[in-house]
């Protein structure tokens, strides 16, 4: 596939785009493989139910993720895409962002720990949710979206496989019964944490970015803008980390845990994909090609349909290999979860990297927040007929998914975008 995606570039310009591409790839690459060794082995020594618990604390956390990023890993990516030239105007960027965003992370704080207080079932594992809070820290720290715009990938492959390695080391170094589980967030989130340092240092040693306060108009504007970002990723966090944490709360630890196995699975098959748009994303937004754009959605779609239907035969031995036997649950749940990546993966495609990077991003942002509705709607649905299990909450995510997805065709087709040479 990386070999048919390079003969599609041939310029200096789509040279660099290919450049981000491969470092964006060996990054996921590296994302895919190195919990492949960590999570089948934390399945077999913690068992489904700590490894539940974790998985729980993990989804429930990513709502705070999600609040300390609000959407400016699109808007910022896409605001120093344009003023990449202007060091002055980055430096503003940059500056008013990282506010906002330790801003952010503060109140995260305090909402995390009157929660945690306020419930016993949080009260109980009250240390698991603070060491992974240390992943909304490590988040916060990190400027994706910094490198991202200005499209240099290798600093982010660099130091996520870093974070990676350091925790996929000490995990089979510290973790060897189930009363260690307590070392997985923590390790966890010191890997995120030591990358986030790192990243501040080189933006500001390597790319001379000036930190300073910005007026409160500056601060007001950037929230503003990224405001309807926000409201998309918390919308589509309502259909991905919200199936877990209900899970977690309306049936048991075990039963998360073979929901989260099948799930790893199946946002690793996705995040194969995540490399493209990542790269496409601030390609799109400011070179505007879009007939470069066209062959690569159509390579990639046919690609993950076969990825998938050999997947969806050989799910059983996928599985039973990666994370032991007797997880015959976590195989059906896998099934329906596939066929939810041949819709996903169009999807993704024609949101941010083309709809918002063309200046539709209304379709792309809309399309998440009416799934979310429907998806809100179907677990409700479940709840009040007392239906709610791990095989309900699946299908509910493959109807979400071809619900977002039409949204953004309707979108394509009534701008006529896809005839745009």
């Amino acid at each position: 596939m990386i070999n048919k995606i390079r003969r599609l570039f041939n310029t200096e310009d789509k040279k660099r785009l290919f450049s981000n591409f491969l470092s964006l790839s060996i990054l996921q690459g590296a994302n895919y493989i190195l919990p492949l060794l960590t999570l089948p082995y934390l399945v077999r020594v913690l068992g489904p139910e700590k490894f539940g618990l974790i998985m729980f604390a993990q989804a429930f956390v990513q709502y705070f993720v999600i609040l300390t990023d609000y959407g400016f890993n699109l808007s910022a990516t896409r605001e120093i895409s344009i003023h990449r030239d202007n060091k002055e105007k980055v430096s503003e960027i940059f500056s008013s962002v990282m506010i906002i965003k330790f801003s952010l992370l503060i109140i995260s704080f305090i909402i995390l720990t009157l929660i945690v207080f306020s419930f016993e079932k949080f009260r109980k594992d009250w240390l698991i949710y603070y060491l992974t809070f240390g992943m909304v820290v490590g988040q916060v720290l990190f400027p994706i979206w910094f490198f991202q715009g200005i499209e240099k990938m290798k600093y982010i492959t660099f130091l996520n496989i870093l974070a990676k390695s350091i925790f996929t080391i000490a995990i089979f170094v510290f973790v060897h019964k189930i009363s260690d589980y307590i070392y997985v967030p923590l390790l966890n989130s010191l890997g995120f944490i030591i990358a986030g340092i790192l990243a501040l240092w080189i933006v500001f040693k390597d790319f001379g970015i000036r930190g300073y306060i910005p007026n409160l108009k500056a601060l007001t504007q950037y929230l503003k803008e990224s405001t309807q970002f926000f409201l998309s990723r918390i919308s589509i966090s309502i259909y991905t980390f919200t199936n877990t944490f209900v899970l977690g709360l309306f049936t048991n630890n075990t039963m998360v845990g073979y929901y989260s196995i099948a799930e790893k699975l199946y946002i690793a098959l996705q995040q194969i994909y995540q490399p493209i748009v990542n790269t496409l994303y601030p390609y799109v937004a400011h070179a505007k090609n879009i007939s470069l754009y066209k062959k690569i959605f159509k390579l990639v779609n046919l690609t993950n349909v076969i990825v998938v239907i050999i997947l969806f035969l050989l799910a059983n031995v996928v599985i039973n290999t990666i994370f032991g036997e007797g997880l015959n649950t976590s195989v059906n749940i896998f099934r329906i979860l596939l066929i939810s990546a041949v819709i996903v993966v169009p999807s993704i495609l024609l949101g941010y990297p083309f709809l918002a990077a063309l200046g539709y991003a209304k379709y792309a942002n809309m399309s998440v927040v009416l799934g979310s509705l429907i998806h809100l709607s179907g677990l409700g649905i479940l709840y009040l007929t007392n239906m709610i299990n791990i095989y309900t909450v699946a299908i509910m995510v493959v109807i979400t998914e071809t619900f977002v997805l039409s949204i953004r065709l309707f979108g394509v087709i009534k701008n006529k975008l896809w005839r745009i040479a």
